[in-house]
């Protein structure tokens, strides 16, 4: 009886396992169809306004789950040069992670390329929802790469803390 009780402990652990593997990396990630005209947006230094680059090869993934598992790939022809002159730098930047399968968006590499300079990383959008900003990081060789990430104030208000100076107030006073 024993010997019968132990084999159904460790199916049990093995299909709790592979069922919480496939929920965190699988399951709660959709593809994202992109429509070619306005997937990657920049904020422009001029109007403060997220604004469109021209980009090609666009693929992303998100989750209801969170607000900060949006990841994307694109390409684009557009220089460095010209975007640090035209777009708002995002001093900031830490790329999360992706799921394996999801292999266009390798966040390790992403996060060198941008500590060497061969990445700059650029404000998508501030607050595209309360405390949460699209980042957009692009590689010399005109790869790019978008991800959702927590601003300060997020960060602060998040941990329960109150809303700090310059913050704008959380929606429903959270």
């Amino acid at each position: 009886m024993g010997k019968i009780l132990s084999v159904a402990i460790l199916l049990s652990a093995l299909v709790a396992g592979v069922a919480l593997y496939y929920l965190q990396v699988y399951a709660f990630y959709d593809e994202v169809p992109g429509n070619g005209r306005d997937d990657v947006r920049m904020t422009s230094l001029e109007s403060g306004e997220p604004e469109v680059i021209l980009y090609d090869d666009f693929r992303a993934i998100d989750s209801d789950s969170s607000p900060i598992r949006y990841r994307a790939c694109f390409s684009t022809g557009s220089s460095h040069a010209m975007l640090s002159e035209t777009y708002e730098a995002y001093e900031r930047a830490e790329p999360r992670v992706a799921p394996e399968w999801f292999d266009c968006f390798d966040a390790e590499a992403i996060g060198a390329a941008l500590e060497q300079g061969s990445a700059l990383a650029f404000l998508g959008q501030k607050d595209i929802e309360y405390g949460i900003d699209r980042v957009v990081a692009v590689t010399e060789d005109g790869r790019g790469y978008v991800w959702h990430q927590i601003n300060p104030c997020g960060e602060v208000v998040f941990d329960g803390q109150p809303v700090p100076e310059g913050c704008p107030e959380p929606p429903n006073g959270n």
